[in-house]
């Protein structure tokens, strides 16, 4: 007899801890028939009741503190993906997610959720219980999202050390079907050297603009001081300048300092705010193309 038998017989059924623990086993949720053979209908019941456990579904059991991303996937049989997966893997993002997007298994039609954006593939190899992994996730971005966000993923990505760059680049080249192209730009794009999303998405805005010279993180020879797009050519350095960065007169002063040193040594500073960067880019673009476009004209071998 083995001790799961044992307790039952001693003591009835079994206490709604044991749900709690059953389902957490199995990253949060479980079917019924999965769960009804560990535990007795009362406990879950209980555990229903009791408010540890919800009901999302008929048949479907899931640990009423399982964030509501993860409840949602589970309600619908699938994993997170695309942003939500992003999110899931602590990857900052340029946008918060329209909706919860879930992969679910090809062939399968779960019951429409409010709020859940579904997706259909075999993700066999491409996915945990939980979420997509880090490069199928930046794929899926890559393949669905503005340049800007997916380059913002693919970034983060690579920041936290949950792929290297030359992996990102293999998965592309791997990849076939639609969306390919947007898939190998964003893989060959992607820097880990970029600080945030902010930072990204300007390095994308000069990206679409068609000017390639530009390096994150740069750090300007013969100084101290790194700023956050640098072309070294024409000398031209851009900064995604956050209020939020400046949140002491010391941090301002020494921010002063730097441009100016900079501009003293023939630099020409350029410097963004998030709303341009985010919803005027057009304008964003404008500018940087035609201060280097004057760079060039006036130093003939900056070419």
């Amino acid at each position: 007899m083995d001790s799961r038998t044992h307790v039952r017989r001693c003591c009835g059924t079994l206490p709604w801890v044991d749900v709690v623990r059953a389902l957490a086993w199995r990253g949060g949720s479980a079917e019924w028939a999965d769960l009804r053979a560990q535990v007795s209908r009362r406990a879950v019941e209980r555990a229903v009741r009791d408010g540890l456990v919800v009901r999302p579904r008929r048949g479907l059991y899931v640990l009423a503190d399982l964030p509501d991303n993860l409840a949602a996937a589970r309600s619908v049989g699938g994993v997170l993906s695309h942003l939500s997966a992003a999110t899931y893997l602590g990857v900052p993002t340029l946008r918060a997610a329209d909706a919860v997007h879930v992969t679910v298994p090809r062939g399968v039609r779960p019951q429409p959720r409010p709020g859940v954006r579904l997706h259909w593939a075999d993700l066999t190899g491409d996915a945990d219980e939980h979420a997509t992994s880090p490069v199928r996730t930046v794929m899926d971005c890559a393949s669905t999202l503005p340049f800007a966000d997916a380059l913002a993923v693919a970034d983060g990505v690579l920041r936290d050390g949950l792929l290297g760059p030359d992996d990102l680049v293999r998965a592309a080249e791997a990849s076939r079907g639609p969306g390919r192209a947007r898939r190998l730009r964003v893989a060959r794009a992607a820097r880990c050297e970029a600080a945030n999303p902010f930072e990204s998405c300007l390095r994308a805005v000069v990206l679409d603009a068609g000017l390639v010279g530009f390096e994150p993180q740069y750090r300007v020879p013969g100084t101290p001081y790194a700023v956050d797009l640098a072309d070294p050519v024409h000398r031209v350095a851009l900064e995604a300048d956050s209020f939020r960065h400046h949140g002491d007169r010391a941090a301002f002063r020494a921010d002063c300092r730097r441009y100016d040193e900079l501009v003293r040594i023939d630099w020409a500073v350029l410097r963004f705010a998030w709303e341009d960067v985010m919803f005027d880019r057009t304008w964003v673009a404008r500018l940087v193309s035609d201060c280097c476009r004057r760079r060039s004209s006036a130093d003939p071998t900056a070419h």
